[in-house]
């Protein structure tokens, strides 16, 4: 019996025994693709909050450990990863240790991140004599440091907050601090002295204070990408790349 129906053309979109439309298939794959995005997304979104971020250094204090123009992985989870919205924190894999390279929040810019060094634990005493960093009364041998050269010491005002701290209480009155005379100062419990390696032109714990253990936020791990912010070129973060310092560990 013929019923005056042409046969469908291969293209069209009928399905075939025991198999799925085209339309179908495309679909599938959308809402796999889609999956796929939203699993990344959601994958990245936990890392930067509880295991990894990334920070670029804007300014030279750290030289030459550390560069401006370094962007920096730091790893959130070994002193603690806040948990975000909740205000709680994960427990932490370690604690700051002395020497080691922190990203914290510094007192007086609580919103920022700065990376400096642990020169102070909690109850240490701390005394800077002609640029010499002294811990406990002993000289601290510091090979990373840079020092400028010709560099005539410094008084900052901003150091007053340390006779609050001094040791030689009937000495107080008579105390003033310079970037590269001061002290004794005892780091009190849950605190932290930090300094930068580019001893000379860093502004860190002599000028604002100690750090509170929880503003320590993660020991930077690894330069993943290095630039030359102060070239000439019109395009130093395409151009001006320092290939040396990609993949180098912080320490």
């Amino acid at each position: 019996m013929i019923d005056g129906t042409e046969p469908p053309h291969a293209s069209e979109d009928v399905p075939q025994p025991g198999g799925t439309s085209r339309s179908g298939r495309v679909g599938r794959g959308f809402r796999d693709a889609v999956r796929s995005v939203l699993l990344t997304l959601a994958v990245f979104f936990v890392l930067r909050a509880f295991v990894v971020e990334a920070f670029k250094i804007p300014t030279s204090s750290m030289e030459s450990t550390l560069l401006a123009g370094d962007f920096l992985l730091v790893n959130k989870m070994v002193y603690g990863a806040d948990l975000p919205g909740v205000g709680l924190s994960l427990p932490a894999m370690a604690e700051p240790d002395f020497g080691e390279v922190i990203v914290f929040h510094p007192p007086h810019e609580p919103e920022k991140h700065y990376v400096k060094r642990v020169v102070g634990m909690p109850g240490d005493t701390l005394q800077m004599k002609d640029k010499v960093l002294l811990r406990n009364g002993a000289p601290v041998d510091e090979p990373y440091v840079r020092h400028r050269e010709g560099v005539g010491d410094v008084v900052h005002p901003g150091m007053a907050w340390q006779a609050r701290f001094h040791l030689d209480a009937p000495r107080v009155r008579q105390y003033r601090p310079t970037r590269d005379h001061w002290g004794p100062l005892t780091v009190p419990e849950g605190r932290y002295f930090v300094l930068g390696d580019n001893r000379d032109n860093s502004e860190d714990s002599r000028y604002w204070g100690f750090v509170r253990r929880e503003d320590v936020k993660g020991r930077p791990w690894i330069v993943y990408y290095s630039s030359e912010i102060s070239s000439g070129g019109g395009m130093p973060f395409l151009l001006d790349i320092r290939w040396d310092r990609i993949g180098g560990r912080v320490r």
